[in-house]
């Protein structure tokens, strides 16, 4: 073994047939968060011609109504997190988050479908901060990494089936249906998750006992996690990773429609479908594909790497987030729409390689009574600077391209993908300067 290669714990407080089934519970319920989180995207043109929205307001909508509470909230939940019974919240969470889902196809104005939004970052909080203290329980740390990305896919396989699924429901039956259909599951997974998921410090209960008496405060936490240069790096090179992808996920499909509007019709009736139905499918089974392909990828890159040079859990997200900038503005500059999502696919694997390798350093750099804790910190600074921005500022940047500058909604939306997909070289930055401080903290 390498000098700085990661050690495996002595607990393991599962078998490894059930850490299986574990992870797959996890990664199925992690895939519904994120379907109900992106169903929106596809949806975003039906409702803005319905509720007579502005691009700034889809951004609203899509991104920060919902970001706000599901960071915040996810300070607390992860507190609890630290020792209580981490399978009954995340079931709960399943059943609010799908709840409010259903609820956003019976909303009749903006103001009432951003109500709703909020309800599904209410109950989104509760899912990753303890799935990622569970998973890190249940896994071998030398193969953490890899776990995590594992759990990760849900992010491109719920996005793959939210504009797939989405876009065919609404395309049949209309955006409200889409959200009740996207919704129903979760009720089912809500009672698997809290029953059937092991609660494993049952099975550690002298590490957990120490735990409980040497918890620290949230304010004494923080200050621990201050010290970890590692951390603050990866967050902010990360968050700018989540600004880019979630800000332009909810504007993907309207480029689409605004730019290729004519060939997409022809492509969706040489298929039997109309423009939401074809283009859904074509961006979730491409792009959705690639992307899971790619979370996992970056995982498995990281632990067999990282074994030899600890280093690698930042190099690997840094050169991929390099490579993403020229391929991301070929594909939106491409005048052929079917060759726009071919590079959007390479694109989508490249984007994700960061998930694993980002979230397992910050759960390998610090003490297992912070881990759910440093998941919910990183969380919050991603989500507040990625998915609470990044679609309000290119939804922004957008709607003053087309009209004040002058050059219309299809060129608008071109360039502010465009001018937004060019903050990667801060993230490579980010990742690289990461490299400095990664091996000594994680030893530690």
């Amino acid at each position: 073994m390498a000098k700085d290669a990661i050690p495996s714990p002595v607990i393991n407080p599962v078998s490894t047939g059930y850490r299986r089934y574990a992870l797959w519970v996890l990664l199925i319920i992690y895939t519904l968060n994120f379907l109900d989180r992106q169903v929106v995207n596809i949806l975003a043109e039906p409702i803005k011609r319905d509720l007579g929205l502005a691009d700034w307001q889809l951004g609203m909508m899509t991104g920060l109504a919902f970001a706000v509470f599901y960071t915040v909230l996810g300070i607390p939940i992860a507190r609890m997190a630290e020792t209580k019974n981490r399978p009954f919240i995340i079931g709960a969470s399943v059943a609010a988050w799908s709840a409010f889902t259903v609820l956003c196809g019976f909303t009749q104005n903006f103001w009432q479908l951003i109500l709703a939004r909020i309800g599904v970052g209410v109950g989104e909080a509760g899912c990753t901060p303890p799935a990622h203290s569970l998973i890190t329980d249940y896994v071998p740390k030398e193969k953490r990494a890899s776990a995590i990305a594992f759990y990760s896919i849900g992010t491109p396989l719920g996005t793959l089936a939210g504009m797939a699924m989405g876009g065919l429901i609404a395309d049949a039956y209309g955006w409200r249906v889409a959200f009740m259909v996207a919704g129903a599951p979760g009720v089912l997974f809500a009672l698997v998750a809290a029953f059937t998921l092991v609660e494993p410090r049952k099975q550690m209960a002298a590490e957990m006992a120490a735990r409980a008496r040497s918890q620290i405060s949230f304010a004494a936490a923080l200050a621990v996690l201050a010290t970890k240069k590692t951390f603050w790096l990866v967050a902010l090179a990360a968050s700018i990773k989540a600004f880019i992808g979630y800000g332009h996920a909810p504007f993907t499909a309207s480029f689409f429609f605004r730019n290729h509007g004519p060939e997409l019709a022809q492509l969706a009736a040489m298929f039997g479908l109309k423009s939401a139905g074809f283009l859904g499918l074509a961006l979730g089974l491409v792009g959705g594909t690639a992307g899971m392909i790619g979370a996992w990828l970056g995982g498995v890159f990281a632990d067999r790497l990282g074994a030899k040079d600890l280093r690698a859990y930042v190099t690997v997200p840094a050169i991929a987030s390099l490579i993403t900038i020229p391929i991301y503005i070929a594909a939106v500059s491409h005048p052929a729409p079917m060759t726009a999502i071919g590079l959007l696919a390479i694109n989508a694997l490249l984007a994700t390689l960061w998930y694993g390798p980002v979230y397992a350093t910050a759960q390998s750099i610090v003490d297992p009574a912070l881990r759910a804790t440093a998941s919910a910190v990183l969380l919050l600074i991603i989500n507040l600077i990625g998915l609470g921005l990044g679609p309000l500022a290119v939804g922004l940047l957008s709607d003053v391209l087309a009209g004040h500058v002058g050059l219309g909604e299809a060129q608008g939306v071109r360039w502010a993908l465009i001018v937004s997909a060019t903050l990667g070289l801060a993230a490579f930055a980010l990742f690289w300067a990461a490299r400095n401080s990664i091996r000594e903290e994680m030893v530690a």
